[in-house]
C-alpha cells in the first residue's frame, strides 16, 4: 500500500460514519485515528491520534500510540496509554510530520511520501471548510488559519479529514482557497 488507504466506520457518539486512515511506512504499518480497523489491513505497529476524541480504537490494536504531549492524559481518560507523546517537530514513524492546527493539542500529520495530509476536526469534508466555530473553545477562525499557512509551503496534493470527503487532487490550491 503506498498511498493512503480510508476506510469509514459506525461511531455511535456521531450517529454516523466517521473516518480513519492507513499508510504503510519504512516503520512499518501507521494507523491514523483508527476505528474498528478492517481485518484485511493487518495490525499496526504504530497508532497516531490527531485529537483525543479520536480515541476509538487506539488503545486496543497492540500498537504503540503516538499523540501530542498537551493530548497524553485525555487520552488516558478515555482509556487509551499513550507509549509516545511527542511535540511539534519531533521525530514520528515512517518520516510523518506532525503540525500545529491552532486548536489547543491538536495536531496534523503530513505525510510526504504520499504528498497527503490527515487531518482530525480542523478541517471538514463535502464540501471542503474549516470546523465549525463551536468546535473551536478558545481558539478562533482567524487562529486556525494562521495555523494552517504554513502547510501551504508544502506540495499537498491530498486531503484525508476525519469527518467527510477528501481532497483527492489538487490539496494544496484547494487549502490556499480555504485560508
Amino acid at each position: 500500500m503506498f498511498g493512503v488507504t480510508r476506510w469509514t466506520a459506525w461511531h455511535d457518539h456521531w450517529g454516523k460514519d466517521v473516518n480513519a486512515f492507513a499508510v504503510d511506512t519504512a516503520d512499518g504499518l501507521v494507523f491514523i485515528d483508527p476505528i474498528d480497523p478492517p481485518a484485511e489491513l493487518g495490525a499496526p505497529a504504530h497508532v497516531l491520534v490527531t485529537v483525543f476524541f479520536h480515541a476509538r480504537s487506539a488503545g486496543s490494536l497492540g500498537a504503540r500510540v503516538w499523540a501530542h504531549k498537551a493530548q497524553a492524559r485525555r487520552l488516558k481518560n478515555r482509556g487509551v496509554e499513550v507509549t509516545d507523546a511527542f511535540e511539534i517537530g519531533d521525530e514520528l514513524p515512517g518520516g510523518i510530520r506532525a503540525f500545529e492546527t491552532g486548536r489547543s493539542g491538536e495536531v496534523l500529520y503530513w505525510l510526504p511520501r504520499q504528498q497527503a495530509l490527515v487531518v482530525g476536526d480542523v478541517l471538514l469534508g463535502g464540501p471542503f471548510r474549516l470546523c465549525p466555530k463551536s468546535w473551536l473553545g478558545q481558539a478562533t477562525q482567524d487562529d486556525l488559519r494562521a495555523a494552517l499557512r504554513p502547510l501551504l509551503d508544502l506540495p499537498v496534493e491530498q486531503i484525508y479529514v476525519g469527518h467527510g470527503d477528501p481532497v483527492l487532487s489538487g490539496g494544496r490550491d484547494a487549502l490556499a482557497a480555504l485560508l
